[in-house]
């Protein structure tokens, strides 16, 4: 059984978070540069088995997309074209980065740490990943 990939897409950096191989907890992987997102999945996925991707789909609280759609959905495409195999679903990302905060809040870490837009990003992806397995 291979692992679950979350991915908490921004314009600049993206979170990564990744299951462990028997799917039963979700931890946080890395923060990396967006224009690099392409290249370091290619590499993640010749190196570990990966079974699916989950992609945050940000939905306002009115239910309507955010705007940051406009830069995710072209994402979306291409990674269907370069991983044709390789299931990827969207799933709500709503109050991710807002409970990624409390977290870090709760868990002790300094205000300086916790404005690390990339730790953010990681935890968020990480959220993203364990409501998708609460789901299932």
């Amino acid at each position: 059984m291979g692992r679950i990939l979350a991915i908490d897409y921004g314009q600049k950096r993206t979170g990564l978070a990744v299951t462990d191989p028997l799917r039963i907890t979700a931890n946080p992987l890395l923060t990396i540069l967006t224009n690099q997102l392409e290249n370091w999945l290619q590499d993640y996925f010749a190196h570990n088995q990966v079974d699916e991707v989950v992609i945050g789909h940000p939905i306002q609280l009115n239910g309507q997309e955010s705007s940051s759609m406009q830069y995710i959905r072209p994402f979306v495409q291409r990674f269907r074209k370069i991983f044709p195999s390789m299931p990827l679903y969207e799933y709500d990302e709503r109050f991710t980065s807002t409970i990624a905060h409390q977290a870090m809040i709760m868990g002790g870490m300094k205000k300086k740490q916790r404005q690390d837009k990339a730790v953010v990003d990681k935890l968020a992806a990480c959220i993203i990943l364990e409501d998708y397995l609460q789901s299932r």
